[in-house]
């Protein structure tokens, strides 16, 4: 019986290790952007691909918009965010995810000084070096 729980509970922890809920949230979220028609409160947004989304509400690990306000992660001076403990743990420890590929520019960006916009219909994530290059990017896709 005492090895079926541990096995039991084994499986429960993998499959919630990243699905837990969020503190903080009594804090607006907000776009960051130059653009004040961009920056609205969160709750009354449905994002759709190629919406600019808030920085916080993006699993900067798994490069996924969450819909929700994920755990903050301060390193060196900058705001990175990750859904679970595994990847709070992750982005001081592994540079590769704290930086992307901006798919207009071909540049290396920062994750946490980035625009951020759904570019895949799961919620994946494009990072982008500005809004400019964000805008040329969708305005090449016709979206």
């Amino acid at each position: 019986m005492n090895y079926f729980l541990a096995i039991l509970s084994v499986v429960v922890l993998s499959l919630t290790a990243c699905g837990g809920s969020q503190t903080n949230a009594q804090a607006e979220d907000r776009i960051v952007s130059t653009d004040p028609a961009i920056n609205f409160p969160v709750q009354s947004v449905q994002y759709k691909v190629g919406d600019l989304v808030p920085t916080a509400q993006v699993c900067m690990v798994n490069d996924a918009f969450m819909g929700k306000k994920q755990l903050l992660v301060r390193h060196e001076g900058k705001d990175y965010y990750g859904c679970c403990e595994m990847c709070k743990k992750r982005i001081p420890q592994d540079g590769a995810v704290r930086v992307a590929i901006d798919p207009f520019s071909k540049k290396e960006v920062d994750k946490a000084t980035a625009s951020i916009a759904i570019t895949g219909d799961q919620g994946e994530v494009s990072y982008f070096e500005n809004e400019a290059n964000y805008r040329n990017y969708i305005k090449n896709l016709n979206l």
